[in-house]
């Protein structure tokens, strides 16, 4: 009690160290495009519930392939034989327990195949949270720059207006366009960090985790030829593969209500009892069996005739639709690289050079500060759609992906 208490004193008292600490600041982690992706294969919570589904359907098949339990009758009367106890056990001669076992693997196979389709989509959109992040902090250091070459025009502004050359109207225009800079800025820092907590929650790792890309936005990947990503894709769109698995456990559902056609056999076996006069012990056997003739699974397997067809036609149709829509996503991929390379080659060496001139014609007085913003959000206008192409183009390579149902880096 007396070393709590003189713990206490010293935690009250000035000199003590029992201050409150500081929260610790963000963890800041190095990651490249591969590696968030194989986090996302191990850690993404919809991925793992997906993947949870496989035991569910493993327990299936393991239901399916349980023999039907047998049961005990007693029965006690007043009248001789005055105790009965049998014993039934039904048999399935028609092969149900095979065919049963046939559609729980089937639609374990599907479930693998849901899975599939989950992991695809996982995978698209870390991509797609990947370069947002990416995209953000290209934007951030984007609007910094603005910010600094705004504020160095203010400089300028206020060394001419000290030199008598311009109007106090220029600094105050000057300084305007620095206050729009410092809110552009934060506005933009605060997406970066709503971008940050994206891919973190995609990762399932801490949302104020500082993420640091490595692998650069400017990046352009390559993709094989569109002939090769249709055929490709006709063996491994995930939709695709859902209808054909589909088709599969239809057919073997078919299967099993035929086989359930043939009845099952009840074997009976057991003893009769205290019959006085008569005997004290008796045997007693019997077979007992239903006889189909009224119902024989006839609608149901109508039904299942035409689901079949049904997800034969679905299947022809979208086979058909994957072929266009691969070339359509691959076309607007393409479509988008080529606007990443006309910004990086052509217009944005241009845009830097004009800005380069706008400046030093308002350092020496040959323009007005009006013509030099101009000029500057111009070139700025140039930098932010570059940035944005670079996103889009990222975004149609992650959809191209997708489609096709394989990975294409």
């Amino acid at each position: 009690m007396w070393g709590v208490f003189l713990a206490g004193c010293l935690c009250a008292s000035p000199a003590a160290r029992c201050q409150a600490q500081p929260p610790a600041a963000p963890a800041e982690r190095s990651i490249t495009l591969q590696q968030a992706l194989e986090l996302a294969a191990h850690q993404n919570l919809d991925l793992m519930a997906a993947r949870q589904r496989r035991a569910f359907a493993l327990a299936g098949i393991r239901t399916a392939r349980e023999l039907p339990n047998p049961s005990v009758d007693y029965e006690a009367s007043r009248d001789p034989p005055h105790h009965i106890l049998l014993f039934t056990q039904p048999i399935e001669i028609g092969g149900q327990r095979a065919r049963r076992t046939d559609v729980a693997r089937e639609e374990q196979s599907l479930t693998d195949v849901e899975i599939t389709g989950v992991e695809r989509r996982v995978r698209r959109s870390v991509r797609e949270a990947y370069f947002e992040v990416a995209g953000a902090e290209a934007e951030a250091e984007r609007l910094a720059r603005v910010l600094e070459l705004a504020r160095r025009l203010h400089e300028i502004a206020q060394q001419r207006f000290a030199a008598g050359d311009i109007a106090q109207l220029e600094v105050n225009q000057a300084q305007l366009e620095v206050a729009r800079g410092e809110v552009d800025l934060r506005v933009a820092q605060q997406q970066e960090t709503v971008s940050r907590q994206r891919l973190s929650a995609l990762l399932n790792e801490p949302e104020e985790t500082v993420w640091k890309i490595l692998t650069p936005l400017q990046e352009v990947p390559g993709a094989p030829p569109v002939t090769d990503l249709v055929a490709g894709a006709c063996q491994s769109n995930t939709e695709l593969e859902h209808l054909a698995q589909e088709l599969r456990v239809e057919r073997s559902r078919a299967g099993l209500l035929r086989a359930e056609r043939v009845p099952d056999v009840n074997l009976t076996a057991g003893g009769v009892f205290d019959a006085p006069g008569e005997f004290r012990t008796g045997a007693h056997g019997g077979v007992t069996m239903n006889l189909p003739i009224f119902s024989r699974n006839q609608g149901e397997l109508a039904q299942s005739s035409a689901q079949q067809r049904y997800l034969e036609l679905q299947y022809a149709a979208v086979r058909r639709t994957v072929a266009g829509d691969v070339q359509a996503a691959y076309s607007e991929w393409e479509a988008r690289r080529f606007e990443v390379e006309l910004y990086r080659d052509t217009l944005r060496p241009a845009a830097e050079k004009v800005e380069q001139q706008a400046e030093e014609s308002y350092r020496e007085g040959k323009a007005n500060l009006l013509t030099v913003l101009e000029a500057q959000r111009s070139v700025q206008e140039i930098e932010k759609n570059y940035l944005e192409s670079l996103a889009a183009m990222h975004n149609a390579f992650a959809a191209l992906e997708e489609i096709t149902g394989t990975n294409l880096d």
